[in-house]
């Protein structure tokens, strides 16, 4: 081997153990490692040459850059694994916690307007004297509808109204369902509301897919129209903290005879005509009724013995009047800013 070239490797080797060395990221060094052994690195140069070397100096030089490269490898591994630990530290320390610092601030939660609404139904009913119960969100058809009075070709049944798990199963549409159940277990005399979430196929800024309700029910003997009365409006007053005018218009709900809807005297303009109240000074928030017999009739209730009433109501649509809130939708979109009012 001639002394130039042999200058050339101890040249690569020298500059080489010292770009490692100087190397202080795992990047740098792979860097330096390519310059060195890759494709075009200095000692693969030097291993290309070796076909262009008399015969007699291509073992002695092909023994000597393999030599350049078994070091050159080695100082790269050893410097490869105290560059880790050196990253493994420095990551270490990044990520260390100062436990004298003061902790950040956290905000309280609050209830959600909607769960706030509802706790507050249940409080005022079950000081009049009410239960609560629950019962399954997926309903069959004969609780949810014939048990109710709710006629084979009634609107209320059609696919654009009803979300149909199967022929005969749905996603209630009220939680009167749970009424049914209730009576189908109890006798009575009894008082008892069902709150819940219930499903429709609606979505406007009144209207969601989803929404809440509270249906009521009360039966013994002797119940009339005026203790129904007597109920919602003391419930109405007590939720609005002020003494509202109501007021009972006759209507048609099938499992309920009479029935009548509700209206209660504008909470924003008290009564003198304002764009919410259509200028009527009225607010419709309520369908209600005596039980009809064929109810009674279905869950094995003597409607010779005893009367009852019932009533339901949209707890959005009380949250809604209680808070000022203009559009259903906002309570489901998590808007941070909307339930920060609510804290």
């Amino acid at each position: 081997m001639t002394v130039s070239a042999h200058q050339d490797l101890s040249t690569i080797l020298e500059k080489g153990q010292a770009d490692i060395e100087s190397a202080q990221t795992s990047r740098e060094l792979e860097a330096v490692r390519v310059a060195l052994l890759g494709k075009q690195g200095s000692v693969t140069t030097q291993l290309k040459q070796i076909g262009s070397l008399p015969a007699e100096e291509r073992s002695a030089f092909g023994a000597a850059v393999n030599r350049i490269r078994s070091e050159l490898t080695s100082a790269l591994e050893a410097r490869g694994l105290a560059i880790q630990a050196e990253e493994a530290e420095a990551a270490i320390a990044a990520q260390r916690v100062d436990v004298t610092l003061p902790g950040r601030g956290r905000r309280t939660g609050a209830l959600h307007p909607i769960t706030r609404t509802l706790r507050r139904i249940e409080k005022i009913f079950s000081r009049a004297g009410f239960d609560i119960a629950h019962g399954p969100e997926i309903e069959d058809d004969f609780h949810n509808f014939e048990a109710l009075n709710i006629p084979k070709n009634h609107p209320a049944r059609a696919m654009h109204d009803t979300f149909y798990v199967s022929p005969s199963t749905v996603l209630r549409t009220h939680t009167s369902p749970v009424q049914i159940r209730y009576l189908e277990t109890h006798q009575p005399p009894l008082q008892v509301i069902a709150p819940g979430r219930v499903y429709r196929c609606d979505s406007d800024v009144t209207h969601t897919p989803m929404f809440h309700q509270v249906e009521g029910l009360a039966v013994d003997k002797d119940v009339s129209f005026a203790d129904l009365k007597g109920v919602l409006i003391f419930f109405l007053q007590e939720f609005f903290e002020r003494d509202l005018p109501v007021r009972f218009r006759p209507s048609f709900f099938p499992f309920t005879e009479p029935s009548a809807e509700v209206d209660m005297g504008c909470v924003f303009c008290e009564g003198e005509g304002c764009r919410i109240c259509g200028h009527t000074g009225w607010l419709e928030v309520l369908g209600c009724g005596m039980v009809h017999p064929a109810v009674f009739d279905q869950v094995g209730i003597d409607n010779e013995a005893y009367t009852g009433y019932a009533f339901g109501l949209g707890i959005e649509r009380l949250a809604m009047l209680r808070y000022g809130v203009n559009d259903l939708r906002t309570f489901f979109e998590n808007e941070i800013r909307f339930l920060e009012q609510f804290a």
